[in-house]
């Protein structure tokens, strides 16, 4: 048995996109124990709901994360028509289903591009890069805005889509598929991809159940949990929703949920142009939530459920707003999977599980 020592990983390290820092327990090659040091980039971005409206926040949550940055002004503006018993129209709902998942591709495919740069592959991280700047020219053709869009405020949308954009977004996700699909190959068939990722980081089914793990970091170890199938908003009028699941519980498990659901989104967002109602995009909003009033509302972001809740005083400034993040919830699973791991293969598993510490920290 050898001695124990204690390796600061990150928050600075080479394969990690954001500030997230673990103390490593290892003997020898093994890790013993990891422990997560979380606040290094804490902004306390949820008290500012005392000072700013509850139409401005809209932009403050959309700020939490880049990434995230669609997700989080939807999970917010939900919670508040909630909170205020708004209801929208039909066709602002379908929107937001489009442009949320749209923002699940930029996502996944960005993840997609840091891990082929984890394992080494270069061109593979540019080709990956190179399909999202397409999906990131949509965004801008229809929103205005390639990573902020702010697109969504209280009681719908601020902007339509026109036909020949509609246009535009179904020809650029059809001609990104034959591409994708041959970087899911590179991703899926590679015997090095494999050798990585093959029953590294494992998590039972039952170890995720028990640990409330959310999102493909679940779905990999076969817990369906995808709240895109409870219905909300436009996703109630898919055809056909089923969550993408894997049962191996690994590494390569969480590689391949995600990129198959980037295909999953494609259709989504096909079937949404095609059934999308004429109307209104949005609706007008007056007066305040009421004292004591409270909301809660779960959106399914890339990676995973995030939980918001509000409450209102009579002003219109929100008393309390908060929300819980997927990769709040995943941190116990993260240790998990790292406890007996192979020192070499720490970043292997931390960029599987994808954590966002953007959205973790605000």
């Amino acid at each position: 048995m050898g001695k124990a020592t204690v390796i600061p990983f990150g928050p600075q390290h080479p394969v990690l996109p954001e500030p997230l820092h673990l103390d490593l327990v290892v003997e020898d090659e093994k890790v013993i124990e990891a422990i997560p040091q979380i606040g290094f980039i804490h902004r306390g971005l949820e008290k500012l709901v005392e000072t700013r409206d509850y139409n401005q926040f809209i932009y403050v949550a959309e700020r939490i994360c880049g990434i995230c940055a669609f997700g989080h002004s939807l999970g917010y503006a939900e919670t508040v028509e909630r909170l205020m018993g708004v209801e929208i129209p039909k066709r602002a709902e379908y929107l937001r289903v489009i442009w949320h998942e749209l923002s699940r591709i930029h996502s996944h495919i960005l993840w997609m591009g840091l891990a082929a740069d984890a394992f080494g592959f270069e061109s593979l991280f540019m080709h990956c890069w190179r399909l999202r700047e397409r999906v990131l020219d949509v965004f801008e053709a229809t929103t205005g805005g390639r990573v902020i869009f702010s697109v969504v405020k209280v009681g719908g949308v601020v902007r339509d889509i026109d036909p020949s954009q509609f246009e535009l977004m179904k020809s650029t996700l059809e001609g990104i598929k034959d591409e994708y699909r041959q970087i899911c190959n590179a991703f899926l068939k590679d015997s090095s991809v494999k050798n990585r990722t093959v029953g590294v980081g494992y998590i039972s089914e039952q170890d995720a159940v028990n640990l409330c793990m959310v999102g493909p970091f679940a779905r990999a170890s076969n817990v369906n949990n995808d709240v895109r199938s409870i219905g909300n908003g436009g996703y109630g009028d898919l055809s056909d929703f089923q969550p993408i699941l894997d049962t191996q519980g690994d590494c390569y498990a969480r590689v391949k949920v995600r990129a198959l659901e980037v295909l999953q989104s494609i259709d989504v967002i096909e079937e949404m142009i095609a059934k999308i109602p004429a109307g209104d995009i949005d609706v007008p909003v007056k007066g305040s939530p009421a004292a004591g009033a409270e909301a809660a509302n779960v959106v399914e972001q890339p990676r995973g459920e995030c939980y918001y809740y509000a409450r209102g005083n009579g002003t219109k400034y929100l008393e309390r707003m908060r929300m819980r993040t997927p990769t709040s919830q995943n941190l116990a699973g993260m240790t998990t999977a790292l406890a007996g791991c192979d020192l070499a293969d720490v970043n292997m598993i931390v960029l599987t599980i994808d954590p966002c510490i953007s959205c973790t920290e605000r």
